[in-house]
Formats: C-alpha cells, sequence, structure tokens
C-alpha cells in the first residue's frame, strides 16, 4: 500500500462557476497540484534537482478519468488524499480522493510516467522506469 498524502484546498470565489459551484477543470488543477506535493512530501527532490542528477523532468500527465460525486462551493475547505494505487514498467496510477470533512466529493486516478529529454531529440521526451530510490520513497 503506498503512502497517502493530503493536499489541502481553500476554495476560492474565482473558483466557481456562476451557480456557485466549483469550475470543474479546477479539481483538475488542485490534483496536478497534489500529485507534485504527494512527491515533495515523500521525500523526491524538486524537478529541476532531479532532471540534473536522474535526467528526470516531470512526471506527465498521459491518460485521466473522474468521477464526481458532490459538488463543492466558494470558502469551503477541501481536501485532495493522494496515493500512488498501481506502478507499471514507465508509469504509475496515482489516485486522488478530493474530500470536504468525511464527504467524497470527486476521484480522479491518473496514469503518469516519468520523463527525460528523448535522447535523439531534446524537443521531445521520452518515459523512463521510475528510478528504484524514488518509488522505494513512495511506498
Amino acid at each position: 500500500m503506498s503512502r497517502i498524502q493530503v493536499h489541502k484546498v481553500h476554495v476560492e470565489f474565482g473558483d466557481c462557476d456562476p451557480a456557485g459551484i466549483v469550475w470543474f477543470p479546477n479539481f483538475f488543477r488542485w490534483v496536478d497540484a497534489a500529485s507534485r506535493h504527494f512527491f515533495r512530501a515523500c521525500g523526491v527532490p524538486p524537478w529541476f534537482e532531479t532532471a540534473k542528477s536522474h535526467g528526470i523532468i516531470g512526471t506527465p500527465l498521459v491518460d485521466t478519468r473522474a468521477s464526481f460525486q458532490r459538488t463543492a462551493s466558494y470558502d469551503d475547505d477541501i481536501e485532495v488524499h493522494t496515493s500512488i494505487t498501481g506502478w507499471g514498467n514507465k508509469s504509475f496510477e496515482q489516485t486522488h480522493r478530493i474530500m470536504r470533512d468525511e464527504v467524497l466529493l470527486a476521484e480522479i486516478v491518473e496514469k503518469r510516467v516519468f520523463a527525460s529529454r528523448h535522447p535523439d531529440d531534446p524537443k521531445r521526451i521520452s518515459a523512463v522506469p521510475a528510478p528504484p530510490e524514488f518509488r522505494a520513497l513512495c511506498e
């Protein structure tokens, strides 16, 4: 079982649509931030450091799916509970459960890869296996 990291978010007025409901792309923005905060909390250095030490420039998103259960609104305090729920050869699955108190608002599952610059064309990126020490920190 992977560790679970909690990223706290305070919903602002500008996060909502005219009906006062959080506009759904904001959930993806918060989940993207929670993904990086997860790695930092596990002890994985910032990407600008891993680029120098391991050639890893980040963990781009390659697939996602979302299930929205309840709405959130202005002035809500919510939490994004993030864990890695599966490891592949060059990819991993990260699950984000967005909660308000004990109420599940949404669940977003992402498939991400560890990425390096492509060896033949530095304008491109390539998926690479997760460094074993990074994986150990996250489990």
